[in-house]
């Protein structure tokens, strides 16, 4: 394309010139006319026109009065005949340097003397043009295929080059194996869009390997919470006889009771979590009064008579899930109170168009490291770890996911003296 854009661009340039020198001996011809008439101007065109160029001066007949050269003297060099100070031109085809029956461009110019009509016609040889044009198409004709076969090497060549950081990548990518993703793939240094790709990987990779060992943890972390029951059950099985009766007996089933209500508990709770990893948690929504859940919590946390509880609750409603709901409240409140030393105060109230919720107690709070870690799975602060709380460390993970999946959020800051206070908010129902 490029080529045959020269050849016209050439052509249309050595064309237009032909025709202005055509044009420009026209007018000095027809000018003479115009002055002195037609009796010395043959004498004159056979000095003055240069070789390239045919000029004759034809009257109103058709005779030729004038010419530059003997070969114009005989016939008419074309059938144009302008009126006075018109300017006609001779068909010369589309391609006039590339046409080979045309030899000459030819320019008409009609001019008055004397009250007769003459025409002045110069006829231009373009027979060094149409070489010029021959020879540059010839060697396009050679250069152009030599031109594509050096730029189809040099972009085979600059396009593996580019690509050999990527099959760098794909061979790291196949050496790593799911049983050990710390192997990170190579980042050129060339900051452009194969290095992002790289450090993108690479990013990909960390998460992958974030991911593999939080699982590993939880599955270690779930068979050490299982195992404790399970020994506790298994040694009751071990001693106890067939004829065991009395207190031993009732003794030993109130424990194994508890123990199978621990486990039953962690085992739902990591079936929760689990529902939660795989998607979104199955809710149920309908519109709850979160002041209700409360005010039921705090009745439950009164009959126990171990602590001062205070409640300042207001009418808030939102839309959720019931079940899941309590269950979020409870295990906020199982944690206030069993870090509390004397009280915990729970309140709702609408702020900023949400529902906000909050579980204080008085405890010893929680450092301010720990208070996103405290979120994780089977995370418990020394402090809570006897197996007198009951607490497997999956209380906040499941509030956490409670939330999230309400579209809301939970976070923990430090009371106004000492403890911990829990706020979640709660998006409200739309109106």
């Amino acid at each position: 394309m490029g080529a045959v854009l020269l050849l016209l661009l050439l052509q249309r340039a050595l064309i237009t010139t032909v025709s202005d020198a055509a044009d420009v001996r026209a007018d000095d011809v027809a000018g003479q006319i115009d002055e002195e008439g037609v009796a010395k101007l043959n004498d004159d065109l056979v000095q003055s026109t240069r070789a390239s160029q045919i000029v004759q001066v034809l009257d109103s007949s058709a005779r030729v009065v004038a010419a530059s050269s003997p070969r114009a003297e005989s016939a008419p060099l074309t059938h144009l005949r302008p009126e006075p100070d018109a300017v006609l031109r001779a068909e010369v085809g589309d391609m006039p340097l590339l046409d080979d029956d045309h030899d000459y461009l030819i320019v008409a110019r009609g001019v008055e003397y004397g009250g007769r009509n003459y025409t002045v016609v110069v006829a231009s040889s373009i027979a060094t043009e149409r070489s010029t044009v021959t020879t540059v198409a010839q060697y396009l004709a050679i250069g152009v295929p030599a031109l594509l076969v050096v730029v189809g090497a040099a972009s085979w060549m600059l396009t593996g080059q580019a690509l050999k950081p990527v099959e760098r990548i794909r061979t790291r990518v196949q050496g790593i194996e799911s049983s050990d993703l710390t192997e990170r793939v190579p980042v050129p240094q060339t900051e452009d869009e194969i290095a992002r790709l790289a450090a993108t990987m690479n990013e990909m990779l960390d998460r992958l390997q974030a991911g593999q060992a939080t699982q590993r943890a939880f599955v270690a972390d779930a068979s050490h919470e299982l195992r404790s029951p399970l020994a506790t059950v298994s040694a009751g099985l071990d001693v106890i006889e067939p004829s065991a009766r009395g207190q031993s007996w009732q003794e030993l089933h109130r424990l194994m009771q508890g123990e199978a209500e621990r486990m039953r508990r962690l085992v739902e709770n990591l079936l929760l979590l689990a529902k939660a990893d795989d998607a979104a948690l199955p809710l149920h929504r309908t519109e709850v009064d979160l002041d209700d859940l409360v005010d039921a919590e705090i009745l439950r946390l009164r009959e126990s008579g171990l602590l001062t509880v205070i409640g300042d609750v207001k009418p808030v409603r939102v839309l959720g899930d019931p079940l899941r709901l309590s269950q979020l409240l409870r295990n906020l409140v199982e944690n206030a109170a069993t870090a509390a030393h004397s009280t915990v105060r729970l309140s709702t109230a609408e702020r900023d168009g949400q529902a906000v919720l909050t579980v204080e107690d008085d405890g010893d709070g929680i450092p301010e490291n720990d208070r996103l870690r405290v979120f994780e799975r089977f995370v418990r602060l020394d402090t809570s770890r006897a197996r007198a709380s009951g607490g497997s460390g999956l209380g906040l993970s499941i509030v956490q996911e409670i939330v999230k999946a309400h579209h809301g959020t939970v976070t923990l800051t430090p009371g106004a003296s000492r403890g911990t206070v829990a706020t979640v908010t709660l998006p409200l129902p739309a109106q």
